[in-house]
C-alpha cells in the first residue's frame, strides 16, 4: 500500500493523540478526563497542515461533547485603538482549514473594550461570552484566576459535559480540586505585595539564550513564592569570574565578582564542556568558605566536588578535574560512567526518573529533612553522562564532604552535602523537572529558604502548617494534584 499524507500520516497523528489522552498523569493512576493539545504555528504553513487535517478528522470522529477548540489571537493596539482585523482573518483561515473555534482567547496588553468584544463576536460568529480577554497580568501565575473570572471553567464544563448528571464526580477529588484552587489563589494573588527581595546569583555559560535555564528559573520562582520572597536573579557569566577576565575585561570581572560576593545564594546549574568551569569552581569556593548557601545541579555538583578536592583534600591537577574537561587516560575525579564508551556522545546519557537512596547516618541532612526523614529514597529525573569516581569517596568524606544519597548499587553518587554549612548541597539529578507551583522542588526550596534565613521554618512547615504574611496560613497540599490535564499554551487548544 502506498503511504500518503492523508489518510496514513494524519491517521497516525490521530491515533497517537487518542492513545496519549488515556495515559494517567498523576498519582491517582486514573484515566484523565481531559487532554489539552496545542496546535502551534500559522494556518497555511505547509509543515503544519498534516496536523491541522488530523485534528479536523479527530473532530469529525468525536462526539460533539468530546471536542472543544479554543483559538488564541493577538489584538494589537494601533494609535491607541484595539484592532480586531487580525483576529477576524485568523478565524477565517482556521475555518477554511476545517476547524471551528468554540472560544476565542484574545491576547492583549489591557482589558478589551466592550465594543471590541462585541465586534469580534459579531464578525467571528460567536457569542460575546465566548470571547475571552486575556490581558497582561502582574504574574503569569495569576492568569488562571483571570480566566476563572471570565468563566472559562464553566464554559468548558458545559461544552464537554464535565459535570453531573453527564458524568459522576468523585467527591474526594472534587474537594481536593477546590483546596488546590483556594491555595493557588492565596499563593498567587499576594505576589504583587511581596517587598522583601532575595538575590540569587546564577553562574552559567549559556546566558545569551535566556530559555537555556528556564526550568531552573521557574523552580527558583516556585521556591521563592513558597517562602513569600520577591526573587531577584543576577546572571553571571562563569568566564567573567576567571583570572584571565581581569586582563581582558576588568570591568566585567569586577562586576561579576561583586554580584557573587553580595548574593544571598549561589546556584550553578547543569552544562557541558570545559568552558567557564574554572570560574564556576571559584564561585563554589567562595560559597563554601564564606558560608553562602550553594546549590549545584548536575555539573554544579561535580564542580563542588572538584573544588573541595583541590582546596580541602589537596588533590592536585590533573586528578582534581573531569574527564569531560580533559579526556585522557589519566585518573580523574569525575569520570565517564562505565556502561558508556568514552568519546561516544550519541545516546549515552543516563536519563529518566531514577531512585536515590539516603545513606545510613545522613539523618542530620538539611535536604533529607525537606523530603521527610521517613522516606528512605526519592525519585528524581536524571540527565548526565559523567559521575564522581568512587575511588575518591573515602578521601573526600574523611575531610567532611558527605555523599548522603546514592543509587541502588551504592556506587553511583547522587547527593552531596556539607554538614556544618547553612546550605551547601549538590545533586546529580535535575530536580527542576519535577518542580510545580504548589509543590516546589525540595533542593530549590531549601536553597531559597536558607538564603532567606528561614530554612528551619520551611522545613518544619513541609510536614504541617506554616504561618505566612498577613496572618494567613498556607498548607502544603501533598498529593492533591489536579486530575487529568496536559498543559498547553498559545495557538489553538483542542480538547
Amino acid at each position: 500500500k502506498t503511504v500518503q499524507v492523508v489518510p496514513h500520516v494524519t491517521g497516525a497523528i490521530e491515533d497517537w493523540i487518542n492513545r496519549v489522552a488515556r495515559i494517567p498523569v498523576d498519582d491517582t493512576g486514573e484515566e484523565p478526563d481531559v487532554c489539552i493539545v496545542e496546535l502551534g504555528g500559522t494556518i497555511g504553513d505547509i509543515e503544519g497542515m498534516p496536523f491541522v487535517e488530523a485534528l479536523t478528522e479527530l473532530r469529525r470522529n468525536c462526539r460533539k461533547e468530546d471536542f472543544m477548540q479554543i483559538h488564541v489571537s493577538y489584538v494589537p493596539v494601533v494609535h491607541g485603538e484595539q484592532k480586531t482585523k487580525p483576529t477576524q482573518m485568523a478565524i477565517k483561515g482556521v475555518r477554511s482549514a476545517g476547524l471551528i473555534p468554540d472560544l476565542i482567547a484574545c491576547r492583549c496588553e489591557k482589558p478589551l473594550e466592550e465594543g471590541v468584544i462585541d465586534k469580534i463576536a459579531r464578525f467571528c460568529q460567536v457569542r460575546s461570552e465566548q470571547v475571552l480577554a486575556v490581558r497582561d497580568m502582574p504574574s503569569t501565575y495569576q492568569v488562571p484566576i483571570l480566566l476563572h473570572e471570565q468563566r472559562l471553567d464553566t464554559l468548558m464544563r458545559s461544552a464537554l459535559q464535565l459535570e453531573e448528571p453527564h458524568m459522576a464526580i468523585n467527591p474526594v477529588l472534587k474537594k481536593k480540586g477546590l483546596n488546590i484552587w483556594e491555595t493557588w489563589k492565596t499563593l498567587t494573588l499576594g505576589l504583587q505585595n511581596l517587598h522583601e527581595n532575595i538575590e540569587i546569583v546564577l553562574v552559567g555559560k549559556y546566558l545569551d539564550q535566556p530559555d537555556s535555564y528556564l526550568s531552573v528559573i521557574k523552580s527558583l520562582e516556585h521556591a521563592a513564592m513558597r517562602c513569600r520572597k520577591k526573587l531577584v536573579i543576577r546572571y553571571v557569566d562563569a568566564e567573567h569570574l576567571e583570572p584571565s577576565a581581569n586582563h581582558t575585561d576588568p570591568a566585567k570581572f569586577h562586576r561579576a565578582w561583586h554580584d557573587v560576593c553580595t548574593a544571598k545564594g549561589i546556584l550553578i546549574p547543569g552544562g557541558f564542556g570545559s568552558r567557564g568551569t574554572e570560574g564556576m569552581i571559584a564561585a563554589a569556593k567562595w560559597a563554601r568558605e564564606h558560608r553562602t548557601p550553594y546549590l549545584g545541579i548536575c555539573l554544579g555538583m561535580q564542580i563542588a566536588v572538584i573544588e573541595f578536592a583541590r582546596s580541602v583534600c589537596n588533590i592536585p591537577l590533573p586528578q582534581a578535574s573531569s574527564y569531560e574537561f580533559n579526556a585522557t587516560d589519566e585518573d580523574r575525579l569525575i569520570v565517564s560512567m562505565p556502561e558508556h564508551h568514552p568519546g561516544q556522545l550519541g545516546g549515552t546519557m543516563r536519563l529518566g526518573l531514577r531512585p536515590t537512596y539516603w545513606q545510613e547516618g545522613s539523618e542530620w541532612s538539611k535536604l533529607r529533612a525537606l523530603y521527610g526523614l521517613n522516606n528512605l529514597s526519592i525519585n528524581e529525573r536524571h540527565r548526565h553522562r559523567y559521575e564522581v569516581n568512587p575511588s575518591y569517596i573515602p578521601t573526600l568524606e574523611s575531610q567532611g564532604l558527605t555523599f548522603i544519597g546514592k543509587d541502588e548499587t551504592g556506587v553511583r553518587q547522587e547527593v552531596i552535602e556539607l554538614q556544618n554549612h547553612p546550605w551547601y548541597v549538590g545533586v546529580q539529578f535535575h530536580p527542576e523537572y519535577l518542580s510545580r507551583v504548589l509543590h516546589p522542588s525540595k533542593p530549590y526550596l531549601g536553597f531559597i529558604a536558607a538564603a532567606a534565613g528561614m530554612l528551619s521554618e520551611i522545613t518544619s512547615g513541609e510536614n504541617g502548617v506554616v504561618p505566612q504574611a498577613g496572618g494567613e496560613v498556607y498548607q502544603e497540599l501533598n498529593g492533591l494534584k489536579g486530575k487529568g490535564l496536559v498543559g498547553a499554551e498559545g495557538g489553538d487548544a483542542v480538547f
